[in-house]
């Protein structure tokens, strides 16, 4: 008998190569053993958003990969099998069909779907997945969700969702009280369940805790390994925050069906020439001193300079395109509900004491603008303002886009950020911030973060921030307060009482008076130029 490989290893390799568990079924053990994405990852040698791609269905398992991921998926398949209709677990592994894991008693019939909800099918972008828009309640199941049907009524991808039912009366036997009760007392009712909308309530609010566990874990980790040395701490953790962001961001986006890793083709306008030229995309960053009033002449016109506390974590909260990025020529590709970039001529600024909206531009002419920034300029063109006359759109690179992309990552920082606060954990903020910042700055074409490349997400981001700046500075100059200075996204130098308009405090929509070395910090006055 020759020397090799055993028949019962080949027909292992064989039966595990021969079929897969649909992607539903894979990522149904992985939560069913309490793993997360990132264990499956550095167990079978692939990225976090590999397994991610396998649980989607975007991708299928390959060698080298494939058959250590399927022995993990076989060995849990024989730990946590499915319910009810598989008894055998391998069968349950292989299944073609799987039908959704019942949460009613086996004689109960669920309610039919209405006839106008059973042909609804899902809206979806040119690279097949699910587009997300403005969250509403399922038009099927009642529970809140980010995606729609190709008519534009709520519903979740896929319709993998049930309709809402009125829950049945328990008729079974009421347990024996371990006391007697007295007989004029009748045995209380049992309480009904969780509705669905409260079990996935209770479901989004643990995976939040999970998630945020591991900001305190990292913290304490670098604290303990520091030996009590906070700078050494510090600095471990601002070393970390790139991979930790995107761990962090990795398991919000866990249940949703877009992956950010399928990344459309981009047009040359959002590549970078070369290391030495600058973007072709105007992000509009403005750096604004009000030319009535200086410093350097000596006056007592009080002013106050205001900080803006996370401004890049509220600019988070940004339209951002998800689709293949189309051509349009004139004003075809901008819409509510797109996003992108533009090729704009942006009309004269004729108020020397308001910052411009398109930022510091010395040359004139037609220039690259991102949708944010568009958004700004056609608002404060508006009947509302009315501050400029609406700018010329030649052209634009723009897909489908949603507002909430990154909301749940923006919402978890901001409560871990609250957090420190509370507490007086300065350490914990520090790395906050950190995560936050470098996640936006390196998400473009970064030698720092290879898992994401997105440009034209960058772009918008920065250019959010600048325009809730801006809008800051028009919001205080309607109320009355004179802008004396602005200065990136976090300095806002106003002449009037500022509290009457900003509320004050450190939260991430309130202001706070900026404490520092140099002359134009905290309170100061200035003198008028010219009278």
């Amino acid at each position: 008998m020759s020397e090799g490989i055993s028949v019962e290893a080949l027909l292992e390799e064989a039966r595990l190569n021969a079929a897969i568990p649909p992607p539903q079924e894979r990522r149904r053990l992985r939560e069913a053993a309490g793993l997360t994405r990132a264990q499956v990852a550095t167990a079978v040698g692939v990225q976090r958003g590999t397994v991610a791609n396998w649980e989607t269905g975007a991708t299928d398992p390959v060698p080298p990969a494939r058959l250590p991921y399927l022995r993990l998926l076989k060995g849990l398949a024989e730990i946590y099998p499915r319910p009810a209709e598989f008894a055998d677990p391998v069968a349950a592994l292989f299944a073609d069909e799987l039908a959704p894991v019942q949460t009613a008693p086996a004689t109960a019939a669920p309610a039919p779907v209405p006839a106008a909800f059973s042909g609804l099918e899902t809206l979806r972008g040119a690279d097949g997945l699910a587009v997300e828009g403005d969250p509403g309640p399922c038009v099927r199941c009642g529970v809140e969700t980010a995606y729609q049907s190709t008519d534009g009524r709520p519903l979740h991808a896929g319709a993998l969702c049930q309709p809402a039912t009125t829950p049945t009366a328990n008729t079974g036997p009421v347990p024996v009280a371990a006391s007697p009760a007295p007989a004029a007392s009748p045995a209380p009712a049992p309480a009904p369940g969780p509705t669905r909308p409260q079990r996935r309530a209770r479901s989004a609010a643990r995976a939040q805790a999970e998630t945020s566990e591991l900001i305190t874990r990292a913290v304490q980790e670098e604290a303990e390994r520091a030996g009590g040395d906070m700078d050494a701490a510090l600095a471990a953790l601002l070393k970390r925050a790139i991979p930790d962001v995107m761990t962090l961001f990795h398991e919000t986006r866990a249940t949703a069906r877009y992956e950010y890793t399928a990344y459309p083709v981009l047009p040359d306008v959002l590549k970078k020439p070369s290391k030495k030229e600058p973007d072709l995309i105007w992000e509009a960053r403005p750096s604004f001193q009000n030319p009535a009033y200086s410093a350097r002449v000596p006056g007592d016109v009080r002013v106050t300079a205001l900080d803006v506390n996370a401004a890049y974590l509220s600019a988070m909260k940004v339209w951002l395109p998800i689709g293949k990025l189309e051509h349009t020529t004139g004003a075809d590709g901008v819409g509510p509900k797109r996003s992108g970039v533009h090729l704009i001529t942006p009309a004269e600024w004729l108020h020397p004491h308001l910052p411009d909206p398109i930022g510091d531009r010395d040359e004139p002419g037609a220039l690259w603008v991102t949708d944010a920034t568009l958004r700004l300029l056609l608002r404060v063109s508006g009947p509302k303002w009315g501050l400029t006359e609406a700018p010329v759109i030649h052209e634009s690179w723009t897909s489908g886009a949603t507002e909430n992309f990154l909301d749940a990552l923006r919402k978890l920082l901001s409560a871990a950020r609250e957090e420190a606060i509370a507490n007086g954990d300065t350490l914990t903020l520090e790395y906050v911030k950190a995560m936050y910042s470098k996640f936006i700055s390196t998400m473009g074409e970064s030698i720092h973060n290879r898992e994401m490349i997105r440009p034209d997400w960058m772009h918008n981001i920065h250019s959010q921030a600048y325009a809730l700046q801006c809008g800051r500075a028009y919001k205080a100059h309607h109320a009355g307060l004179e802008i004396c200075m602005m200065k990136h996204t976090d300095e806002l130098h106003v002449i009037g009482d500022w509290r009457q308009t900003f509320s004050e405090g450190r939260g991430v929509a309130q202001m706070k008076i900026k404490h520092g070395e140099g002359k134009t910090s905290g309170e100061y006055t200035v003198g008028r130029v010219n009278g």
